[in-house]
């Protein structure tokens, strides 16, 4: 018999499977604000923001950079299906301060321009690039 007191946690982005592991608890951040699902919570589907997943389990925590997508739970399993994602540990922290500073660039070219459509995408791009910093900094 499964044991009731886990979740099982699966994230997956375009290019394939990027974590699975047992947890305790999982904490997203959705767009209606921050989510924390433990076992036999209720089912839910919820649109992701850009923003770090953590995952929880033993007395460890393991951080992924998940940027936009959604989340389903039901019967113990969190599948994150993700716009793209990276663990803390594949995250190249010089690719992600340059493309900080590629989105910033962008994002005062596309003001100047009053250009809405870049500028959204480059915040969007800047937004990515801060979570990828921050998950690979703790």
């Amino acid at each position: 018999m499964a044991d009731n007191s886990v979740i099982t946690v699966s994230i997956v982005a375009p290019d394939g499977k990027v974590y699975e592991h047992t947890a305790s608890m999982i904490v997203v951040s959705t767009q209606s604000g921050q989510l924390g699902i433990m076992a036999n919570h209720v089912p839910i589907i919820a649109t992701l923001d850009v923003d770090e997943t953590r995952v929880k389990y033993d007395d460890k925590e393991d951080d992924i950079a998940v940027n936009g997508g959604f989340i389903e739970f039901s019967n113990n399993v969190a599948t994150i299906v993700a716009d793209s994602a990276e663990t803390q540990n594949d995250i190249d922290i010089a690719r992600a301060e340059k493309a900080k500073k590629n989105a910033q660039q962008r994002i005062a070219e596309a003001r100047q321009r009053q250009d809405k459509a870049a500028l959204d995408r480059a915040q969007v791009a800047l937004r990515r690039a801060i979570n990828r910093i921050n998950v690979a900094g703790k």
